[in-house]
């Protein structure tokens, strides 16, 4: 990943005025000869040469007809003297801002290749603007804790624990779908792939992910793996990124019941919620609606094992690991999605059933 401040910058750019006072000694011609040869103020002249004022493209095309310097050189002198004042105050603006680099977990960004390595509270911060697309730690809480964009991102994080790194991690799935090339979204046709998706969820031994992805990707929803940052404990979110769905998942935790259980719900808020909601899963945020979440809770329970189907296993306790096999062939789910319901039940401590649980690694796959 490539660093601004890896770009050349002078340490230091002369005004302007300087080169035309070198130009007017070797021309051997003052100030007021020169005032009355390009028909300007001497005032005006002598601003330019003390560095109080600098030089408009009409009297950069005046300069090259007098001393036979090219337009282009003085716009350019003036063009490269203002950028170096601008770098020079946002540098300023930058030194006052550098602390808030503490509140993300930037080594462990840069251990995943989220922005580079540095040691400079500077640079990271710049790294940091960079990521995100901002200018300004004032920009950055307009749109993540102010809600100024709410056509576009209608939640607040600022309740949100650690919403620093609840910021990046959003901000890394946003990277991510932008560079996927989606067919235009289809509600039927995803309606239709999730009967798909839950076969490759209870019989795949392996490799599901990719092919969790292209199965939603042919309806058009894009669906992005992001690790957790450390204390964020969130497990997926939903939204609409330039007109297609998307769905992040963390893995976090590495249990493939909760997995797909995430998958479900934010599959719930894409084909009921519209485009303007935002879910994140297990973080409390402002502008999550509780009615829609409760929605895609009901949605996903219902794709992983239906109430009835549950209901009969229940009156089949106490249950053997082949039972539990036998049920989850039966009604065509995984093993790990009947214990995962029975302990959130309460009907099977979490050492219970543990055997059936497959690990869930985002990171290779």
């Amino acid at each position: 990943m490539s660093s601004r401040t890896n770009q050349y910058q002078p340490d230091f750019v002369s005004h302007p005025g300087e080169t035309l006072r070198e130009a007017l000694e070797e021309k051997q011609m003052g100030s007021k000869e020169f005032a009355i040869r390009i028909s300007k103020p001497e005032q005006t002249v002598s601003k330019v040469l003390n560095g109080k004022s600098g030089i408009t493209p009409e009297m950069a095309v005046l300069f090259e007809e007098v001393l036979d310097i090219p337009a282009r050189f003085w716009s350019n002198r003036q063009y490269q003297y203002d950028e170096f004042l601008a770098r020079s105050n946002r540098m300023k603006e930058i030194e006052s801002d550098k602390d808030w680099v503490k509140s993300f977990p930037y080594p462990y960004m840069s251990k995943l290749g989220w922005v580079p390595s540095c040691r400079k509270g500077e640079e990271k911060l710049i790294n940091l603007f960079s990521f995100f697309k901002i200018t300004s730690v004032k920009s950055w809480e307009d749109y993540y804790f102010n809600k100024k964009l709410a056509t576009q991102y209608r939640i607040s994080l600022r309740g949100a624990k650690n919403p620093y790194a609840l910021a990046a991690w959003l901000r890394k799935g946003e990277i991510d779908a932008l560079s996927i090339d989606a067919n235009e979204y289809s509600e039927k046709f995803f309606k239709e792939k999730l009967q798909s998706i839950k076969e490759l969820m209870a019989f795949s031994s392996g490799g599901y992910l990719r092919k969790l992805q292209e199965l939603s990707l042919e309806a058009g929803v894009k669906v992005v793996f992001t690790p957790c940052l450390p204390k964020t404990p969130v497990h997926g979110c939903s939204r609409w990124i330039n007109e297609s769905p998307v769905i992040q998942l963390s893995g976090k935790y590495k249990r493939n019941d909760i997995f797909w259980f995430t998958f479900f719900h934010e599959a719930a808020h894409i084909l009921l919620h519209g485009k303007k909601y935002v879910s994140v899963e297990n973080i409390d945020c402002d502008g999550e609606n509780a009615e829609y979440e409760h929605e895609a809770n009901e949605f996903a329970a219902h794709w992983l094992l239906t109430l009835d189907q549950e209901q009969e296993i229940k009156e089949s306790a106490p249950l053997s690991n082949n039972d539990i096999r036998t049920f989850a062939q039966k009604f065509r789910t995984h093993p790990a999605c009947i214990i995962g319901r029975l302990q959130h039940r309460g009907l099977l401590t979490h050492h219970e059933g543990r055997e059936h649980f497959e690990s869930v690694d985002i990171a290779n796959y």
